[in-house]
């Protein structure tokens, strides 16, 4: 029989991280132990005002506008305002059932070249080729700091249009974060929600702010939208507007946690480079994107060639789960990088400890052994077996 898959889907798999933490989560709730580093999940409680307004609102159950009820675009824009500089007007604005449908729809309507950034999320290679794009791949290093370095004028040069995905944009370890939209705001489309600082991965909401020189695309992915998914889900819409609408609680609850990342952070990165790991100090969410070249002749002697092969045997003989670089990253099968997310942690009770020592003063340096203690225990575990 004929295949009904298209041919160019033929090797098409799921995402990575969401097949690999279905697995662990199976293991961990089966009892085994196991420092799960491998997927970026907020361990911080949704915001209080959020959860007293979903609460609210859980009976709300009609159909909405397409790019999202009037008010919450209105608190998108302010917010956005307060935060980084940038107006827009509501009609500017998509709300959706996350950012990564989002993009999936921007990248069906676009006519052009797609290019991606090594290393890159998971999904933004495949999804731009479920939408018929054979995206190039920019690779980048980590002497750059996985950083590519061209000037802003070569964007506009070549006519290229910016996606800038700043989900972890509230997350800035001191709040210094820039966009590229204040250098190039008529190119640029900025790509957020609330999955990853306010801790509502779950909640499905995600919002794109388009220039008004992008109008057409912006148009057009609302269109789109109307065909797709209808509307962003009602309660949820309702609460991120009441959310968005106390700036002083959303503003705590940032610093909050982005201090208690920092110090998670700070730790990883000083024990992992400590015994000859490789690596760039995060800034910035929950990550660190270590190279693990150090054990590459230790990994030979066992007839062990790749980055998976690695993330495999560390997983077997010490329980600690990890995502190798690539190819999910986008990085060569033989490189022993890795995605470490640094988030298997109690979030209510490190948060409740945090606001308890107030920001006025400095998290004491026991702060991650004792409130974090799982990525403290799996860093050392990690640290032994190399």
């Amino acid at each position: 029989m004929e295949s009904l898959v298209r041919s160019d889907l033929s090797n098409y798999t799921p995402a990575s991280n969401l097949s690999l933490n279905e697995k662990i989560r199976h293991l961990i709730k089966s009892g085994k132990c196991i420092y799960h580093f491998a997927f970026g999940q907020s361990p911080f409680p949704v915001l209080e005002t959020a959860v007293e307004a979903l609460k609210e609102h859980a009976g709300e159950n009609a159909y909405l506008p397409v790019a999202g009820i009037p008010e919450l675009r209105q608190a998108i824009s302010k917010f956005h305002e307060t935060y980084d500089g940038i107006k827009s007007d509501m009609d500017d604005i998509i709300v959706g059932p996350g950012s990564k449908e989002l993009v999936f729809l921007l990248l069906n309507i676009f006519q052009g070249d797609v290019l991606v950034i090594s290393p890159s999320w998971t999904t933004y290679k495949p999804q731009a080729r479920l939408a018929h794009h054979n995206p190039h791949v920019i690779e980048t290093s980590l002497d750059s700091e996985w950083k590519i370095t061209p000037k802003i004028e070569v964007f506009r040069q070549h006519n290229i249009i910016v996606l800038s995905d700043e989900i972890y944009s509230r997350l800035s370890y001191d709040q210094n974060h820039t966009s590229i939209a204040k250098f190039c705001p008529e190119i640029t489309i900025i790509s957020t929600g609330l999955s990853k600082w306010a801790s509502a991965g779950g909640w499905r909401v995600g919002y794109h702010i388009y220039p008004p020189q992008l109008s057409a695309l912006c148009n057009a992915v609302k269109s789109a939208a109307s065909h797709t998914y209808s509307c962003a889900p009602a309660p949820m819409q309702y609460a991120a507007f009441k959310m968005l609408s106390d700036l002083e609680s959303c503003d705590s609850y940032i610093k909050h946690c982005s201090r208690i990342l920092k110090s998670v952070s700070t730790y990883c990165y000083n024990e992992l480079t400590s015994v000859g790991v490789k690596a760039v100090q995060p800034k910035a969410g929950y990550y660190i994107f270590p190279d693990f070249e150090v054990v590459h002749n230790k990994l030979r002697q066992r007839g062990l060639e790749t980055g998976q092969d690695m993330c495999d045997i560390i997983f077997e003989e010490a329980s600690v789960a990890l995502m190798s670089g690539g190819p999910a990253f986008l990085r060569p099968e033989d490189e022993l990088t890795t995605r470490l997310c640094f988030v298997p942690f109690d979030g209510g009770k490190a948060l409740n400890a945090s606001r308890e020592i107030g920001l006025e003063t400095l998290l004491p340096s026991s702060f991650v052994q004792e409130y974090c203690t799982p990525v403290y225990d799996g860093i050392q575990f990690l640290n032994v077996y190399n």
